[in-house]
């Protein structure tokens, strides 16, 4: 979520900054979703980003421009590329069955967020490297 709003502040492209502003939008319900289903089995989730996405994000508030919706977009891809792995096994294969269907009510949101990502991350590597030849 805190990379979505990063996205939607410096994006530079009004797709990536729509984009962003998606993932904070649904990524705050799911979130919501995943903290009550936490609580009712009696687990604390984590308050802060863990190390890598804290490291993502302080990489990405480096950058400006082309370059922070090139590198964005292709650690949108990476990210769900991986939950979507992720929520498909657990959606078969978590022995909770609450775990189970919230993993299987979040998947085709997360499915859809990576369709959207690939859409837009080859868009920002070719502008990017049309502006770097002259507009050709």
């Amino acid at each position: 979520m805190q990379v979505g709003k990063l996205a939607a502040q410096k994006g530079q492209s009004e797709e990536v900054k729509k984009f962003g502003q998606r993932m904070v939008d649904d990524h705050s319900k799911a979130n919501d979703q995943l903290k009550q289903l936490a609580d009712s089995k009696g687990v604390t989730l984590p308050a802060k980003l863990d190390a890598k996405d804290e490291a993502t994000k302080d990489r990405l508030e480096k950058l400006s421009g082309e370059q922070f919706d090139r590198a964005y977009m292709n650690d949108m891809v990476k990210d769900h590329t991986k939950d979507v792995s992720e929520f498909k096994k657990e959606s078969t294969a978590a022995k909770d069955p609450a775990v189970k269907s919230f993993a299987s009510d979040t998947l085709p949101t997360l499915e859809s967020h990576l369709k959207e990502a690939r859409s837009i991350a080859p868009k920002e590597r070719k502008e990017a490297a049309s502006k770097k030849t002259g507009g050709e």
